[in-house]
């Protein structure tokens, strides 16, 4: 009896205690994008030598947002798993999950969605943009998808979450949904706190108003990591620019330009000022080709490992289902917990 109690205590303890967590997840949608390695997959792999508890998580419920073919989703889950660990994040250092392998981010979805003002979902702009996309016949998942957002940090009792510019009303609803939490069940879930990326939001190379995407129709306008350097040279040179032959950075007034140097600079490790230094003397068109060489350079040994990567699928599925075991570990006694304030138990 004494034991039980003791271990209560324990468990107290630790539902109680607020650990510095690291979460973030990135959609299957096949290798990641020139913007997807740049804003997101470096910081994950600087973030897990710089904290003791990381998740990362393939999101697959999330993908279904949009429709897709069973096949080729599952082949997407595989391809991103290979990209991800190639690019560097080591599932010793962190914890390396599919979503749907932790049926508790769905129930927790649920229950937090039954806190969640339908108006407040209706405003925010992804919404509106994704609906229209749709003919304004958005799903349900679309509507809900950043509850389920808000359930994959609050499961973890995350307190730091890198995300784009794009995502920041995302993370601030979920702390929203945390403080009416609370505010109802009593003080449970850290605030979770953004870490926004340093590196420039990556543009279109065929439309520099607009993000990289993998969705953009036009093939020339993003950067795979696993493109060759023949595919990448082409792309570059295709890159939309201006007919000012300098080399400058102002993304106001030239924005295809300041793209260029951007990535330069983000695939160097270079500041602005050095890029531009030794752009100097260079026109567009020879400067293409100098960033291009460097994004070769970059991704070479990345695209290689993608490569022997994806010939062994089973390592893969094992790599997501061992950290998946792991991630379940973690969550099952805070969903627990919730589950008991919330009156389940």
């Amino acid at each position: 009896m004494c034991g039980h109690f003791l271990e209560q205590e324990r468990l107290v303890w630790l539902l109680s205690a607020v650990v510095d967590r690291i979460f973030s997840g990135i959609q299957p949608t096949g290798t990641p994008h020139l913007g997807n390695y740049l804003g997101a997959i470096q910081n994950w792999v600087r973030l897990q030598e710089e904290s003791s508890s990381v998740l990362y998580s393939i999101m697959d419920m999330h993908s279904l947002t949009m429709p897709k073919e069973p096949s080729v989703l599952r082949q997407n889950i595989l391809d991103t798993t290979a990209a991800i660990l190639a690019c560097g994040i080591d599932p010793k250092k962190c914890f390396l999950f599919r979503q749907s392998l932790v049926p508790e981010h769905a129930e927790l979805a649920w229950i937090l969605g039954c806190i969640t003002n339908v108006p407040r979902l209706l405003r925010l702009p992804q919404w509106k943009m994704k609906c229209a996309s749709q003919n304004n016949e958005g799903t349900v998942g679309l509507l809900t998808y950043p509850v389920l957002q808000a359930a994959d940090i609050l499961l973890y009792k995350s307190t730091r979450v890198p995300v784009g510019e794009d995502q920041v009303l995302h993370l601030e609803l979920a702390q929203d949904i945390a403080q009416h939490f609370n505010k109802k069940y009593g003080e449970f879930f850290p605030m979770p706190k953004a870490i926004l990326s340093t590196t420039k939001k990556i543009k279109s190379l065929r439309d520099p108003a607009m993000k990289m995407s993998k969705s953009d129709s036009q093939k020339l306008a993003t950067v795979n990591v696993a493109d060759s350097p023949e595919e990448i040279v082409l792309k570059f040179r295709k890159a939309v620019t201006d007919f000012t032959s300098e080399v400058t950075y102002d993304p106001e007034s030239r924005p295809g330009v300041s793209n260029l140097v951007s990535i330069h600079a983000a695939v160097t490790g270079l500041s602005i000022k050095e890029v531009l230094q030794q752009a100097a003397g260079l026109d567009t068109a020879r400067y293409k080709m100098v960033v291009a060489e460097s994004v070769i350079q970059k991704f070479a040994p990345i695209r290689n490992e993608i490569k022997k990567l994806q010939e062994d699928k089973y390592h893969l599925i094992k790599v997501l289902e061992d950290g998946a075991e792991k991630a379940k570990e973690l969550a099952a006694p805070i969903y627990q917990e919730i589950r008991r304030l919330v009156g389940f138990q």
